[in-house]
């Protein structure tokens, strides 16, 4: 469903992406990983149509979204669905108006419609009745799940997560994961995780891709990394590259 060919980006003489190639099939989990600061969240944003690269193609649906726009790249990304690191709710409005903002923003629903599609989405993610709750309310962990299910009351394709567990405790983190695995086990949905949760993302991905000094070194199975005798994965497992 997601093909990165050639990817190339830079920010003024800083180059960050540098030849990415990486392919995601439709249904599968991929977790994207790689030492801090290394370009993955770049190419999260890349991929979602937030940055253009420099050079390369990512393809979504064998469409090239770095060469499209207006109506034809609107209709592309609105199959792609994204949860961002801090979650980017509104504080100023309800759980149920941060669910309910897209749906009235890009659909005509009725009243009606809006909120049954935001129930149904708040019981996915375990939050039923918090439909009155604010932002400042809520825990870390319950934030992210509201994020997930703005995220999903557009039914997308597929959902880039950018660092979803961060700054949550192994407990909440391990819920997180299990509500995603779930999540798309139900929906048959496409997902990149880009996680610092090294090894406990390995327990919901079907492949794992590693960015290293602007490309992809490697990608394979998490039984396949955890087995690797590549020495900078080595090293990268065992926390001694940051």
């Amino acid at each position: 469903m997601i093909k990165i060919i050639d990817v190339h980006k830079n920010f003024g003489e800083h180059t960050v992406l540098k030849g990415v190639h990486l392919e995601i099939k439709k249904g599968q989990i991929v977790a994207l990983i790689g030492g801090s600061g290394k370009g993955k969240s770049v190419l999260l944003k890349s991929v979602i149509g937030l940055l253009k690269p420099d050079s390369g193609q990512v393809l979504i649906h064998q469409q090239d979204i770095s060469r499209l726009s207006g109506k034809k790249l609107k209709k592309i990304k609105e199959q792609l669905g994204i949860v961002f690191q801090s979650a980017a709710l509104f504080d100023s409005l309800t759980v149920f108006e941060n669910i309910a903002f897209p749906l009235k923003e890009k659909t005509k629903l009725s009243f009606s419609q809006i909120k049954e599609k935001v129930a149904q989405e708040l019981a996915n993610v375990d939050l039923k009745g918090c439909e009155e709750k604010y932002p400042a309310q809520l825990s870390g962990g319950m934030k992210k799940r509201v994020a997930l299910a703005r995220c999903l009351v557009m039914d997308p394709e597929a959902i880039l997560f950018d660092e979803p567990t961060t700054g949550l405790d192994p407990i909440i983190t391990n819920t997180i994961h299990q509500l995603i695995k779930r999540l798309q086990q139900k929906r048959n949905l496409t997902a990149l995780i880009v996680s610092h949760e090294i090894p406990t993302i390995f327990n919901i991905v079907d492949k794992v891709a590693m960015l290293h000094e602007g490309e992809i070194l490697s990608v394979g199975t998490p039984e396949e990394f955890i087995a690797s005798d590549n020495p900078t994965i080595r090293r990268f497992l065992k926390g001694e590259i940051e």
